[in-house]
C-alpha cells in the first residue's frame, strides 16, 4: 500500500477549491491501492486532520506521528490551485525529499502560470493565441497604445492566477483602467488580451500509460459576460459534454490538445481551454491542475468518456515524475 499525500489549501484566493477538489481526489482514490490524507497548506505549514485532531506535517521530511507511527508519503497528488503549485514554487521542495508528484514540475508550471510568456511559447510552437499586451504595476497606462495593440472590446486579467479571479471584459476605453487596477489586486502583472469571439471550449487530457489521451470536448455556454467565477461555481453556466461541434473541429481540438501537452512538457491531468472563432481554434489558458470538485469540467469529462475517476487517479500516480 502506498501512502498518498493529497496536497490542498495554500494562501490564494483559490484555497477553498482546492480543498473540494482535494476531497473529490480522497473519494475516488482506491482504498485497495493507496493509504491517502489530505494534507492541508497554510502560512507555509503542513498539516492534516485524523479523526478532526489537528496534526502537524514534518517540513523537514514531510511526514507525520501518529499512535507512535511515522507515516511518510511515496508521492503527493496535487489538489493545490493557484500559488505555491500551479506556479511551480513548491515542487523543488518536493524534488529535494525525492518525492514525486502528478502536476508538471517547477519549470513547466512557472512558464504555464504565467499567462503572457505561456502565449509567448505556445505561438513560437506554431498554435495560436490571441494578441496581447503585458502591464507591470507601476507601468503608466497608455490607454490608446494598448487599444491599438488589442482593440476593443478586450479581456484584463491577472498574469498568474485562476478561477478567473480579477478578470474584466473591457468594452470602452474609459473602463480599461478601472480593470487593470481590479486585476493589480490579484497579481503585480497583467495580461489584456484581444477579445476572441467565438465558441468556448475545454479539453482535458492525461497520460495514459503508453500515450496523452485528449478527454472529451466541454462546450461553455455562460449567462454572464465570459466564464467567471460565478459561471464556473456558483451555475451561472451551462457546461455541455461532448461539445456542440462538427467531429472534423473535436478531432482537431483533441489533437492540439495532446500536442500541446507534449510540447510543453506537461504532466498529470491537465485541461487546456480554447475559443473557436470563425472556425479556427485559439488557445485561451493551460490549466495544469485543474479543478476536481463534482461541479468542475475534468469529471464531467471522465464521465462522458465512460472511464473512472479512480483509475485516472490511479494512472496519475503510477506515470507521475518530478
Amino acid at each position: 500500500m502506498k501512502n498518498i499525500a493529497i496536497l490542498t489549501g495554500g494562501d490564494s484566493a483559490e484555497s477553498d477549491i482546492s480543498i473540494l477538489s482535494a476531497n473529490t481526489v480522497l473519494k475516488h482514490l482506491n482504498p485497495k491501492l493507496f493509504n491517502s490524507y489530505i494534507i492541508h497548506l497554510k502560512n507555509n505549514n503542513f498539516y492534516t486532520y485524523i479523526k478532526k485532531n489537528k496534526i502537524d506535517v514534518d517540513k523537514s521530511n514531510f511526514s507525520f506521528e501518529i499512535e507512535n507511527k511515522r507515516i511518510s508519503f511515496d508521492a503527493i497528488f496535487m489538489a493545490l490551485h493557484g500559488s505555491p503549485a500551479e506556479n511551480g514554487l513548491i515542487q523543488p521542495y518536493f524534488d529535494k525529499l525525492n518525492i514525486p508528484y502528478t502536476s508538471c514540475n517547477a519549470e513547466v508550471s512557472a512558464l504555464t502560470f504565467n499567462k503572457y510568456e505561456c502565449n509567448k511559447r505556445l505561438k513560437e510552437l506554431g498554435f495560436s493565441c490571441a494578441n496581447s499586451f503585458f502591464h507591470k504595476k507601476g507601468d503608466s497606462i497608455v490607454e490608446k497604445e494598448v487599444i491599438s495593440r488589442v482593440k476593443l472590446p478586450c479581456f484584463v486579467k491577472p498574469n498568474g492566477a485562476g478561477s478567473s479571479f480579477g478578470i474584466s471584459k473591457v468594452k470602452k476605453k474609459e473602463d480599461l483602467t478601472k480593470a487593470i487596477n481590479t486585476a493589480l489586486e490579484y497579481d503585480n502583472k497583467v495580461l489584456i488580451e484581444q477579445f476572441i469571439d467565438g465558441i468556448e471550449v475545454s479539453c482535458g487530457a492525461f497520460n495514459n500509460e503508453k500515450n496523452i489521451q485528449a478527454l472529451p470536448i466541454t462546450q461553455i455556454e455562460t449567462e454572464n459576460e465570459f466564464f467567471d467565477y460565478q459561471a464556473k461555481y456558483e451555475g451561472k453556466s451551462q457546461e455541455i459534454t461532448p461539445a456542440r461541434i462538427s467531429e472534423k473541429l473535436t478531432i482537431e481540438i483533441q489533437k492540439l490538445t495532446t500536442e500541446i501537452y507534449k510540447a510543453m512538457e506537461l504532466n498529470g491531468i491537465c485541461r487546456i481551454d480554447f475559443i473557436i472563432m470563425k472556425g479556427k481554434p485559439y488557445v485561451i489558458e493551460i490549466n495544469t491542475i485543474p479543478g476536481f470538485t463534482e461541479e468542475s469540467i475534468i469529471p464531467q469529462q471522465v464521465k462522458s468518456a465512460k472511464l473512472k475517476l479512480s483509475i485516472i487517479f490511479e494512472r496519475c500516480l503510477l506515470n507521475n515524475k518530478k
